[in-house]
């Protein structure tokens, strides 16, 4: 397989990662009581933020390897777009996720609202994904 099919099929799986996450986990999530939503929280985000900053890394990459291979500019341009994933996580999602993972157990009435915001935020990453899986396959 070539560096930019490779791109490309890292990117397709963050878009599709992100995808399940707005389409399946947190309508899941939001079916739990409060506390059970904090409970889940955790151990869940700690994985999900490590499986999409790698796919990202890994399919960001690969796009540059496939740029210098072939010094067609989309593929630089998909390796953009999916790395955006890092800071609009750090940005526009991690100040929210701070705010679930440090709720006091007698703020736990707020863990409902603050998750259902940070769901619409997760549509950014199925943007972000979705936006690069188009250029790559473009450039393909």
């Amino acid at each position: 397989m070539s560096p930019g099919s490779l791109a490309l099929a890292l990117a397709a799986t963050f878009f599709g990662a992100a995808l399940y996450v707005n389409l399946v986990e947190q309508p899941a999530r939001l079916a739990l009581d409060d506390e059970a939503i904090l409970n889940e929280w955790t151990p869940s985000d700690r994985r999900g933020v490590a499986l999409m900053a790698g796919l990202s890394l890994l399919s960001a990459a690969l796009g540059l390897v496939a740029y210098f291979a072939s010094q067609d500019v989309r593929w630089a341009i998909g390796a953009l777009i999916v790395i955006l994933a890092w800071p609009y996580t750090f940005f526009a999602m991690a100040p929210l996720n701070n705010q679930i993972l440090t709720l006091a157990p007698r703020d736990i009435g707020a863990v409902r609202a603050l998750v259902r915001q940070w769901g619409l935020l997760e549509y950014g990453q199925t943007a972000i994904g979705l936006a690069a899986s188009l250029v790559y396959l473009w450039a393909l």
